[in-house]
């Protein structure tokens, strides 16, 4: 999986799946511009490597990242959103505002900042891949999660939207649903539970370096589930 003199804007480049996520990019030869509140050069030993400390909160925020990207790389051929957040433990009865506020900002919004930010150069050039982090809950939801399964499942929704409207422009868009992944984060927010079922990140990086290749050009609009044990 070759992508040599890609350049890969990545959000939350230096979190649990991040890491995995911008290391493989960097072994598929792209230029990675790795974007998070608090990241530096220094968290990833290699060439290829730019660190962009910020938000993606609002669309002024989004517009500013990918234009201090675009200066220094000249474009973003690839966009891997990888932000999100999980809170969760009650029905939706019970669920309050700021909850299914922070759910939606989290794992929408931001989303669709980003994503509205890299078009229109994308767009102008004919070529783009945009990939995205869903979860498994976005199609098969489950008690005390109703805000965070809906916020996923309308991250679907915005994908494959983007990847129909802009099928003509060369540009494809994916989103991955995995199950409850490998991480440092879940392994202490779930000290009981069994890891050896969960995802690996390194599977999930494999399978988004591939999307974003010239061999997966035909691949859009797709939303793959990856569950590890928990199939």
């Amino acid at each position: 999986m070759n992508l040599t003199n890609k350049v890969a804007l990545i959000t939350g480049a230096n979190g649990g799946l991040g890491m995995a996520v911008t290391k493989a990019f960097l072994e598929a030869g792209a230029q990675v511009a790795g974007v998070s509140p608090k990241i530096q050069d220094s968290d990833f030993d290699h060439p290829n490597f730019k660190a962009f400390a910020g938000e993606i909160a609002s669309g002024e925020s989004a517009r500013s990242v990918c234009s201090a990207v675009s200066s220094k790389f000249g474009r973003i051929d690839i966009l891997v959103h990888l932000v999100g957040a999980f809170k969760g433990g009650k029905p939706v009865s019970e669920t309050d505002d700021d909850t299914f506020r922070a759910m939606l900002d989290s794992n929408l919004v931001a989303a669709f900042y980003i994503i509205r930010a890299v078009l229109p150069d994308m767009r102008a050039r004919g070529n783009g891949r945009i990939l995205a982090i869903g979860s498994k809950a976005a199609i098969e939801p489950a008690p005390m999660i109703g805000a965070y399964a809906a916020s996923k499942a309308a991250l679907v929704s915005l994908v494959r939207t983007a990847a129909i409207e802009n099928k003509d422009r060369g540009i494809t868009a994916n989103v991955i649903l995995p199950g409850t992944m490998d991480t440092p984060g879940n392994r202490a927010a779930m000290p009981k539970a069994d890891p050896s079922k969960w995802v690996q990140p390194n599977h999930v990086a494999s399978m988004l370096v591939h999307l974003a290749t010239d061999e997966a050009s035909q691949i859009s609009g797709a939303a793959i589930p990856i569950l590890g044990g928990e199939l």
